[in-house]
């Protein structure tokens, strides 16, 4: 009897993760299209983010893609706080999959052929076909695991009844204990959808009443909140803010549920003989997706001020620096984790040039040093963190994507290495340099300008612009790689004949050579950057196949 209980229990654990994990990486970089491109407002978040949800089958996946994007810029927060409250919404969907899959279509009969073929699926290929493999297993095991959790609740149906229990119409007490049985299933589950099931396999075996379980249900559903709270720790803001929505969304909602549950279990009760749909599982479904509506209406119209809020007591409390990206819970999502990088490295080359634009304007100071220092610690990160990404199973398209991030840290690199040594002060005053200090001053401030704040155009790391900053780069580079071949020519042959000094000259040429490696760099950084951009597959190799490096590159 136990045994079959907690054996349903953790097969139907088992074919979550699998069913969850194999949806994620089918949906892809499909999760990133939306949440950038569909996600206009509020609004259209709640929209998006409960079928986001539905979809994938994890409302905390769906919150860490909305974390990443966040701390990237790419959503503002009000914008985020819809995706939340949609996610919420859209958890709602497992019960009336266990309710109507599980229970009154039972598709346990069919579930073993299902794991078969999905686990060959698994093995034998690579890629969707293999992530399809791993989330049909974990949709099999789904019912196998609720198919042992009815044979288990029904045996303990025989020792266990209503009267066992507290009733939740026995006053605010007994109410508040059933809350907090159901808070503790989710707790040591770790998973409200694993303690829904259960709950579902325990109403329809008449173990509970309904309204029992509907009380459990309230509990289970703030249950999700100590999981959003630990992966928020030690977080950035963004992660923090957004962790705290999902806390105070659930916590609001279950109070309006707890206050009102015979209203609305009354209200639930009509709407089920309206559909014709009386029996207890799709009742207590219909009772856990009435609720979290309720507080999708309530909350709602107070989007902004309620983000406002969350911005108050989580606030921004210090100079936000390229790592801000990298948090670590956002690397479980990985086109998310790739955006997160991409933009990591984009301030980490705005950082670095504007160092070189305070350098070609004056002399170096150990404020450039140190910006130096930190970019260079940035780029230690993003090799690490990327270098972390590649230990997962990864689409084709992902690991193209790696590979011109990692590129683009080299560049970036070799950048700062030309940097830490400019050439004399008395070198840049050279008529000949001075032709080429001026486009390269103006290119480097534009650069630097990717590192403003992130809701305006400059700081938007969008790939359009950094692909023009790209070709600007390429038409300097190859400029000055030609004015350097030719005056290195005029220049010798000038300190031959008398007429120019020749440490003069050796420093032209070397002043045109650092010239030349700065407008390269940043040229093959910027375009690695842009090629890596999603959806752009031409990061598997340098998409300019005559690039000739300077000197000693």
């Amino acid at each position: 009897m136990i045994a079959a209980l907690l054996g349903g229990l953790g097969l139907f654990l088992l074919g979550m993760v699998l069913l969850t994990d194999g949806l994620k990486a089918l949906a892809g970089d499909a999760l990133r299209r939306i949440l950038t491109r569909m996600v206009a407002g509020p609004v259209s978040g709640i929209g998006w983010g409960a079928l986001i949800t539905a979809v994938v089958q994890s409302s905390h996946a769906t919150t860490l893609a909305t974390v990443g994007f966040v701390s990237a810029g790419l959503l503002s927060f009000s914008q985020a706080v819809g995706v939340v409250f949609g996610a919420n919404l859209g958890t709602t969907s497992t019960g009336w999959i266990v309710s109507q899959l599980g229970f009154k279509v039972s598709l346990g009969a069919f579930s073993s052929p299902l794991v078969l073929i999905g686990v060959l699926l698994r093995l034998l290929s690579h890629g969707r076909a293999a992530h399809f493999g791993a989330a049909l297993c974990g949709f099999g095991l789904l019912f196998i695991g609720i198919d042992l959790l009815q044979g288990g609740m029904t045996a303990v149906s025989g020792h266990l009844s209503p009267g066992d229990l507290p009733g939740a119409g026995a006053g605010l007490a007994g109410r508040a204990a059933l809350v907090g049985l159901g808070f503790i299933m989710t707790i040591l589950t770790q998973s409200s959808s694993a303690s829904m099931a259960t709950t579902l396999a325990a109403v329809s075996s008449g173990a509970i009443s309904l309204d029992q379980a509907a009380a459990m249900i309230i509990g289970q559903n703030v249950g999700s909140s100590p999981t959003a709270v630990a992966a928020a720790i030690g977080a950035p803001p963004a992660a923090k803010r957004t962790a705290l929505a999902h806390v105070l969304f659930n916590v609001l909602t279950a109070g309006v549920a707890f206050a009102a549950l015979p209203a609305m279990l009354a209200v639930t009760s009509l709407a089920g003989a309206a559909l014709g749909a009386e029996d207890a599982p799709t009742l207590l479904a219909l009772f856990h997706t009435g609720f979290n509506l309720l507080g999708v209406a309530l909350l709602a119209p107070l989007t902004q001020p309620f983000a406002r809020l969350i911005e108050r007591i989580v606030p921004e409390r210090e100079a936000p620096g390229p790592t801000r990206f990298l948090a670590a819970a956002v690397a479980e999502v990985g086109p998310v984790a790739l955006e997160a990088a991409r933009r990591a490295l984009i301030q980490t080359v705005a950082d670095v040039a504007r160092a070189g634009a305070r350098q070609l304007g004056r002399a170096p100071g150990p404020h450039d040093d140190a910006a130096l220092a930190a970019a260079d610690v940035a780029l230690i990160q993003v090799r690490r963190f990327v270098h972390g990404l590649g230990q997962a199973a990864q689409a084709p398209s992902e690991v193209r994507r790696q590979a011109a991030l990692l590129h683009a840290c080299d560049h970036a690199a070799r950048l700062m290495r030309v940097l830490r040594a400019p050439p004399p002060r008395r070198a840049l005053d050279d008529a000949a340099l001075a032709q080429v200090a001026a486009p390269a001053r103006e290119l480097v401030t534009r650069f630097a300008a990717l590192g403003a704040p992130p809701e305006s155009d400059a700081g938007s790391g969008r790939p359009a612009d950094i692909a023009a900053l790209a070709d600007e780069a390429e038409r300097l580079s190859r400029e000055i790689a030609r004015r350097r071949r030719a005056e290195r020519r005029a220049a010798l042959a000038e300190a031959a004949a008398g007429r120019l000094d020749p440490e003069a000259a050796v420093e032209r040429i070397d002043g045109l050579l650092w010239f030349d490696r700065l407008a390269y760099h940043l040229w093959r950084s910027s375009r690695r950057l842009a090629a890596d951009a999603p959806g752009n597959d031409e990061a598997a190799g340098e998409s300019t196949g005559d690039a000739v490096p300077p000197a000693g590159e």
